[in-house]
């Protein structure tokens, strides 16, 4: 009797030592198909439209994401648009397209979101020139025409953010900058803010999460699967591959270096960055801010589902802040060595 009680408990630690490890290869797994891009292929459906199938898929084998990719011209923005090239250090070089307006206009630098590229916010950069801007419409590294075929969640891409302001500090004379950033490109400006010390005279975001962690959570939930302990090893495993801490990915953290005028967007019914988080980004922000809701949105783009309100939002804040505010400063900011 006791030699089977010892056989069962050895069968059960074996067991729970080879479930651990194929949970673990399986989060890697995960974790590489979703911050590398591929060839090609049919791009896996977001997490609230899968099928039940679709998700035990994705649960074994990961995500598909084709590296996003636009054979639109600049002149698709505005005749007078022009291609740039930007090198962001490291062999990175960064694709962008340019509109000026003239000097004495403000020019908005927008980023864009996860497994996006710049087209996808022509919509933003047409109402920006409609308004008086100059636009500077950037591929993140591994997007569109920028070098790589990887993406980090807005971590390696704060230095994009970074080394493009400093181009257009040192190349592109305006009156101001204004960083506009959707999603992924949101926390980026955060973070290029809180981590290099950039200085813009504004900030525009959209739909941002507080925590890395929470935002994979939320990928789970939208999948109906328990996100314990798997959302955990995801956000480590991302992280061991690029070399940070997945932990410390955090918008709500970068937010506390904010303190030039900032507007927040957000949608109230998104499911992957809640409206929750995004007021808890807000509210960790010590500079001017004020916070634009959108009821019926998910993580989508407001100015295609809310034209009118989107535009009378950026406008007013435009207004009362633009070019009076001298440009903002990194509050503890540190370096990035």
């Amino acid at each position: 009797m006791i030699m089977k009680i010892k056989y069962g408990l050895l069968s059960l630690l074996i067991a729970i030592i080879v479930g651990f490890v194929m949970l673990n290869v399986l989060a890697y797994n995960h974790a590489y198909s979703m911050m590398h891009f591929t060839n090609g292929g049919d791009r896996t459906n977001k997490p609230e439209a899968l099928s039940f199938w679709e998700r035990f898929k994705v649960i074994i084998y990961g995500v598909n994401i084709p590296r996003p990719v636009s054979r639109r011209p600049p002149s698709d923005l505005d005749p007078k648009c022009l291609a740039l090239s930007i090198e962001a250090g490291n062999h990175v070089t960064l694709s962008a397209w340019y509109c000026d307006r003239g000097t004495n206009t403000p020019l908005v630098i927008l980023f864009h979101g996860h497994s996006a590229e710049k087209t996808c916010l022509l919509n933003e950069a047409r109402q920006f020139l409609a308004l008086g801007s100059s636009v500077l419409l950037v591929d993140f590294r591994g997007s569109g025409g920028s070098s790589e075929s990887y993406t980090t969640i807005g971590v390696r891409e704060a230095d994009d953010v970074a080394a493009v302001f400093r181009y257009a500090q040192a190349t592109l004379p305006h009156s101001s900058i204004i960083l506009f950033g959707q999603s992924m490109g949101g926390v980026a400006i955060l973070r290029a803010i809180h981590v290099h010390g950039i200085t813009p005279s504004a900030v525009i975001v959209e739909a941002v999460f507080d925590t890395m962690l929470n935002t994979v959570r939320n990928r789970f939930s939208t999948m109906g699967i328990p996100s314990f302990p798997s959302a955990q090893l995801l956000v480590f495993w991302g992280g061991r591959q690029w070399g940070f801490n997945g932990f410390e990915n955090n918008p709500v953290e970068y937010a506390k270096s904010l303190n030039c005028p900032s507007l927040f967007m957000h949608g109230a019914n998104d499911p992957r960055a809640t409206i929750i988080e995004g007021r808890r980004v807000f509210a960790a922000v010590p500079g001017p801010k004020e916070f634009q809701e959108f009821k019926s949105a998910g993580h989508e783009a407001y100015v295609s589902m809310y034209p009118d309100a989107w535009t009378a939002s950026v406008a007013r804040f435009m207004k009362k802040h633009i070019p009076a505010n001298s440009p903002c400063s990194a509050s503890g900011g540190l370096e990035a060595p």
